[in-house]
């Protein structure tokens, strides 16, 4: 179940075409969203992860970030909970 509820989970174009073009990168995206639900906010600096820990208990937007072979996601889950997106850090 994890920390929080994930709401309706969402990729942008490009995580999606990334996922078909890469047969590592699902599982990169899956592993990646079980940390994040289980409030491991992985490539945050020490500061942002207090923030999501912070967010987690007071009900606002709470973010991860996760990096592999070169790439960085981010995992937002927005404050009242009603949405997951995943999505590059370019993409936002």
């Amino acid at each position: 179940m994890g920390k929080f509820e994930l709401g309706k989970l969402v990729v942008t174009a490009g995580i999606a075409n990334k996922m078909n073009e890469s047969p590592a990168f699902p599982t990169f995206v899956t592993t990646s969203l079980k940390r994040f639900q289980y409030g491991d906010w992985g490539d945050l600096c020490t500061e942002d992860k207090e923030v999501s820990d912070k967010a987690v208990i007071d009900g606002e937007m709470i973010m991860g970030a996760y990096k592999h072979d070169g790439l960085e996601i981010w995992i937002i889950t927005e404050w009242d909970r009603s949405a997951t997106t995943i999505m590059f850090p370019y993409e936002r």
